[in-house]
């Protein structure tokens, strides 16, 4: 069951995803980015839908991540004390102080997603290598599911840095590149993140999440390409 309900959702993630792609880079762009927030919702809702366990925990852990998502990025943008000198644009649907409501399901959708992609890769080495040398220990899993994880989602931001920027969700000041402080805060903001999905005890394997990973980061490094 679960894995019919991998396949269909990530079936309809590549063909949205594609319909956006071709529709931004030769169509009606501005059309096509303003549904943005309507996508990152609907991948949200497959997340919910493919997760395998919808308990108390994940349900928390949604939360603190849209709300922290979300308050940092209101920090970042008020303050600059946080990611750096940069703003929003209008292509992201509501906002609150100039703040998209919608980045936090994005926080949500990224930190997740770079966790459990991270979970089940550290599941399968798991099992490689207690049949070499033993149980691994659970301290050293802990460690590297949390600072792995935080490191791919960092990888993640870099890919989605240009392309955000030349689809106008966020512009940058300066030279209008993300700066290295933008990738430092989004390490230890992601780390806070994942040490809490480490502690909750939610479902940890979920295909699908693995999957739109790969989708986004393909979306994107197409969008910072060819537009």
């Amino acid at each position: 069951m679960l894995r019919t309900k991998c396949q269909k959702a990530t079936a309809i993630a590549i063909l949205l995803h594609a319909v956006g792609l071709v529709g931004i880079l030769f169509f009606d762009r501005a059309f096509f980015i303003a549904a943005t927030p309507y996508l990152m919702l609907l991948m949200a809702a497959l997340i919910f839908y493919t997760q395998e366990n919808i308990n108390p925990p994940f349900i928390i852990f949604f939360i603190i991540c849209f709300a922290v998502g979300f308050a940092v990025e209101l920090l970042g943008t008020s303050t600059g004390l946080l990611f750096g000198n940069y703003s929003y644009g209008n292509s992201m649907g509501p906002a609150i102080k100039n703040v998209p409501v919608v980045i936090g399901i994005n926080w949500f959708l990224i930190i997740y997603c770079c966790g459990i992609t991270i979970n089940m890769l550290l599941e399968r080495l798991s099992r490689k290598l207690e049949e070499m040398t033993g149980n691994p220990s659970p301290a050293v899993r802990f460690l590297s599911l949390v600072t792995d994880a935080a490191m791919l989602s960092v990888f993640f931001d870099w890919i989605m840095e240009p392309a955000a920027n030349k689809l106008g969700y966020w512009t940058w000041g300066g030279n209008g590149s993300a700066p290295l402080y933008n990738y430092a805060c989004w390490l230890v903001v992601s780390a806070l993140l994942l040490l809490i999905f480490s502690f909750l005890k939610i479902g940890r394997r979920n295909i699908f999440a693995v999957n739109l990973l790969l989708i986004m980061m393909m979306f994107f490094m197409l969008i910072r390409t060819f537009l």
